[in-house]
């Protein structure tokens, strides 16, 4: 085989090499392509899970709110009721302060339960995007390197 010879199948050979490395390359990026998205379908379904159960604890919270309040609601009419029959007035208005103190202390009880789901879901939603971000540069990472 002559010089000429020689430097071609080199120069052949590398090409081939070069686009071997090249098809690879483009194979990994679509593998991160495609881990990247189950990564974010699974941090999606996380979130939505998250939020559903935010969401079904606090229409519970709310409904066992509205029972409880109900139910005093209707004592408080009742011993209303019989006040107001007996005459006495005083326990009428005894009664309504005490019923007023009890909404009060159900309002301030549901605020502070409100309150608390609100800063759980933030932060769960704070953990989620910083969990995506990690992986996000971590795929990028990856394939920088590729």
């Amino acid at each position: 085989m002559g010089k000429t010879t020689i430097l071609g199948a080199a120069i052949l050979s590398m090409g081939l090499g070069l686009g071997a490395t090249a098809a690879s390359a483009e194979g990994d990026g679509d593998r991160f392509d495609r881990r990247g998205d189950r990564i974010e379908e699974r941090l999606d379904r996380k979130g939505d899970r998250v939020e559903r159960r935010l969401d079904n604890k606090g229409d519970r919270i709310d409904r066992r709110l509205d029972h409880k309040g109900d139910r005093i609601d209707r004592r408080l009419d009742r011993r209303s009721d019989r006040a107001a029959e007996a005459g006495r007035d005083g326990l009428a208005r005894r009664l309504d302060r005490k019923g007023d103190r009890i909404d009060r202390r159900l309002d301030n009880r549901g605020d502070r339960v409100d309150r608390r789901l609100d800063r759980k879901g933030s932060r769960v939603d704070r953990r989620l995007d910083r969990k995506g971000q990690r992986a996000d540069r971590r795929l990028d990472r990856v394939s920088r390197r590729r």
